[in-house]
């Protein structure tokens, strides 16, 4: 496959955002005075959008897990955007993909206001030509969603030239339901049988070994 334009998740894909979100999630929880001590059980909240999680984990209704969403976002618009770190090798491989004329973009279920401001903060926004994610209002979350949008604002004609990288199942799956390939990676928060499950297009350890996939 020729890939002329990749797609990046961002959570557990270019930053390691696990911290940030497992505390806001903990204060959201504490709303309801749940109380979580196995703390790795909350890294299910890492990558999906977040009322649905809210819901799957708390058996809360649609709109307990959008009133959750609001109570994380007070703990997570303030401090938790920042708990995060780039993975080792992003910014080395963002710079090849732009010096090889590859067209890079953000996509995804995070909102978009936070993605830019974690792009921002982390000195990437210079590698990418579009940042696209959700809505504040909950809306454009599901992963298909956000890969049509970012699509279309970078002017993409030939979806089978778009390569979707991610950590998560609903990284393949929506790569799949938009049309495009998709590359799983193993160094954020999914596991190889996540990705096989959902029927990656290939599956890399490190960010390096995404060049050898473009080729």
């Amino acid at each position: 496959m020729k890939i002329k334009t990749v797609l990046f998740d961002l959570d557990g894909t270019l930053t390691d955002s696990g911290p940030g979100i497992i505390n806001g999630v903990q204060y959201a929880l504490k709303k309801y005075g749940m109380e979580v001590d196995d703390l790795s059980r909350l890294r299910c909240f890492i990558g999906p959008p977040l009322h649905k999680q809210f819901e799957e984990f708390c058996g809360f209704s649609e709109e307990e897990g959008k009133r959750a969403v609001a109570y994380y976002r007070e703990y997570y618009s303030v401090t938790g955007l920042f708990e995060n770190e780039v993975y080792e090798g992003i910014p080395e491989l963002l710079q090849t993909l732009r010096e090889a004329g590859i067209q890079t973009a953000m996509a995804t279920s995070k909102p978009e206001k936070y993605a830019m401001m974690i792009a921002d903060h982390f000195n990437l926004t210079k590698y990418f030509d579009f940042i696209g994610g959700s809505m504040m209002d909950g809306n454009r979350t599901k992963k298909a969603e956000v890969i049509e949008y970012v699509l279309e604002a970078c002017g993409v004609k030939d979806r089978d030239t778009v390569l979707m990288v991610g950590d998560r199942e609903h990284d393949i799956i929506g790569a799949k339901e938009a049309g495009v390939h998709s590359a799983g990676v193993l160094y954020g928060y999914g596991t190889l049988e996540e990705l096989e499950k959902a029927d990656a297009g290939c599956i890399i350890k490190t960010p390096a070994e995404l060049l050898d996939v473009i080729g």
